[in-house]
């Protein structure tokens, strides 16, 4: 009977594929047990296995470490060395118990080896009871895992297990069961399979009942899965006629789209020609419009620099006669300023763009001097403070003098007493310097602030100033590839903030 069963036993299980593990590289030392036949060398090959798994075990490769401790069970108890056997699988267990890197599903699997390889032990030694726990135990690991390979194994070893033990209409409804299932499947192949495997081993193991009632099962399967192969065939042609006409209708269907994409890119083609010649004809139109605009632009320029050049000129010929005239008079000094004024405006504004001529000057001495040269002019008790580095900068000394200067004394006029006024350099990059002057003066009101850069804005009395300071150091500032503004953000009084960049 024993003989009946192992034979059984290894049929079945070289016709299942459960091991829901992934595929993993064998190590050298599983190679090497595999490679030793047992037949030949049993002690040998069992030694490599247990090798093998203490090496996966100590490498935290579990599963693989489980797989080569089930085959060196086998191995012991085929001499029956029950004692080992048992030994071996319990290290097994403790192995899979101790592994962190596993998750709960993978732990299930490995537990199904060393459980399943216990029961055929015990089905071996004819332990019914013994045999049933484990079978129970099987079912729950299974039913952990979400292995479909394992779940179809389960069926194989419920059968193994009710055919040993005489439980022939249990170990029928079992493989009724998964024949039923690969069906649904439309796995013919492998029910026919399992079938043929079960009758041959019943004729193997002389079983006359299990002959029987197996052919019978056959038989009746066969049958129907004749029929179900039939209607599966005729489905399938179905589904192939209903999609060949469903790609006949499609092709008619793009066809016409196509026709349709067609008409549609010639109409959208005119339309594009259409809308091309209107496109030519404004941008010709525009062409014109741009030539008109440039020659207005270039009139007016040239009118400009005429008007400025007439001015310089009245202003130049009316210079000698105010000379001549008593400067100790407020008007009369006032008209020299405002012609020397309009004249040097104009020479900023109308000369044409050439590099200036720069030098490298001490910042902190220079700062300081042009201070000093209002420390008579301020008010009482006004505090003049220089905040400079004590670096070199390459600048236009005329002009930066000049604007800083003019900046200096209009701050001198509106700073009251007890007032401050600041002088700051500040490096902003390697190529740009920033000087800064402030005060703590009424401010200019913000409506203001656009309109102090541009001059001849308002008709002025000349003795109070003829408001051309200010143009004057925009222009320079300009010149010098920088700019002057007022600082918006400071609140206390005013603050210019002339930027150049070298």
């Amino acid at each position: 009977m024993n003989k009946k069963v192992l034979v059984l036993l290894f049929c079945l299980l070289a016709s299942s594929a459960f091991i829901n593990a992934q595929e993993v590289k064998k190590s050298d030392l599983q190679q090497k047990a595999e490679a030793i036949d047992p037949k030949k060398n049993i002690a040998g090959a069992r030694s490599m296995y247990i090798h093998a798994f203490n090496d996966y075990s100590n490498k935290g490769q579990i599963h693989q470490g489980v797989e080569c401790a089930v085959k060196a069970t086998a191995l012991y108890y085929k001499e029956n060395f029950y004692k080992e056997a048992f030994d071996l699988l319990r290290s097994a267990d403790n192995a899979v118990n101790a592994a962190k890197n596993m998750s709960s599903g993978d732990k299930a699997a490995a537990h199904y080896l060393v459980t399943k390889e216990r029961l055929q032990m015990y089905i071996k030694l004819r332990k019914y009871e013994s045999a049933k726990d484990q079978l129970n135990i099987l079912e729950n690991l299974a039913n952990q895992t979400d292995g479909e390979n394992v779940k179809n194994d389960l069926l194989y070893t419920k059968a193994i297990f009710y055919y040993t033990f005489g439980q022939n209409a249990q170990g029928n409804a079992v493989f009724q069961e998964m024949a039923n299932k690969l069906t649904a499947q439309k796995e013919y192949d492998k029910v026919d399979e399992v079938y043929q495997t079960l009758i041959a081993n019943g004729r193997k193991s002389n079983n006359a009942n299990m002959v029987a009632q197996s052919y019978s099962n056959y038989i009746a399967w066969k049958d129907s899965a004749s029929a179900m192969k039939h209607a599966d065939e005729i489905a399938a042609l179905k589904k192939q006629i209903a999609d060949n006409e469903a790609s006949i209708s499609e092709k008619d269907s793009s066809l016409t789209t196509r026709w349709m994409i067609i008409v549609g890119l010639g109409i959208l083609a005119a339309a594009l020609a259409a809308a091309l010649v209107i496109g030519a004809l404004v941008l010709l139109r525009f062409i014109l419009l741009t030539r008109r605009q440039k020659k207005t632009i270039k009139l007016a320029n040239e009118s400009n620099a005429l008007k400025a050049k007439f001015i310089s000129n009245i202003s130049a010929q009316l210079e000698p006669t105010f000379k001549k005239l008593d400067n100790r008079l407020p008007e009369v000094k006032a008209l020299l300023d405002f012609s020397s004024h309009i004249q040097t405006l104009s020479e900023l504004e109308n000369s044409p763009a050439e590099e200036l001529e720069m030098e490298d000057v001490q910042i902190q001495p220079f700062c300081e001097g042009l201070m000093d040269q209002i420390r008579d002019k301020v008010k009482s008790d006004v505090t003049l403070t220089v905040n400079a580095q004590k670096m070199s900068a390459r600048i236009n000394k005329d002009y930066v003098s000049h604007i800083i200067l003019h900046l200096l004394n209009n701050a001198a006029d509106f700073t009251p007493e007890g007032g401050t006024i600041w002088l700051e350099f500040k490096k902003r990059g390697p190529h740009t310097h920033q000087f800064l002057v402030a005060d703590t003066g009424v401010g200019i009101p913000e409506e203001k602030r656009e309109d102090v850069f541009k001059p001849f804005l308002e008709i002025r009395d000349l003795t109070t100033g003829d408001g051309l300071g200010l143009p004057i150091c925009k222009q320079m500032a300009l010149k010098m590839n920088g700019d002057l503004d007022i600082d918006s953000q400071f609140t206390k009084g005013t603050r210019f903030v002339l930027d150049l960049h070298v």
